[in-house]
């Protein structure tokens, strides 16, 4: 099983907060989804920002998170937006 380190956008700090959430592999991560892993990082870690987001679905999608589309951003603002204001549902 490969380490999540070996995915794009993940180092070791972000390795290390994934698997206090319970994602501890490429495998996992790319099961969970970006949004939902960002959802219990958020929980647990709430400083994480929307470009750890944008780092997850990078990871998930095996691209640099500055290549995301445009639509893909913006549609992650509004997840990360919606839980800034207190959203609880995924």
């Amino acid at each position: 099983m490969a380490d999540l380190t070996s995915m794009r956008n993940i180092g070791p700090e972000m390795a290390r907060k994934l698997a206090a959430v319970g994602i501890g592999s490429p495998e996992a991560l790319a099961e969970t989804g970006a949004k939902e892993a960002f959802f219990r990082l958020k929980a647990l870690y709430p400083g994480v920002c929307l470009v750890h987001l944008y780092a997850l679905e990078g990871a998930v999608r095996d691209v640099d998170l500055n290549v995301l589309p445009r639509e893909t951003k913006a549609d992650l603002k509004r997840f990360s937006d919606f839980l800034k204001n207190g959203g609880t549902s995924r």
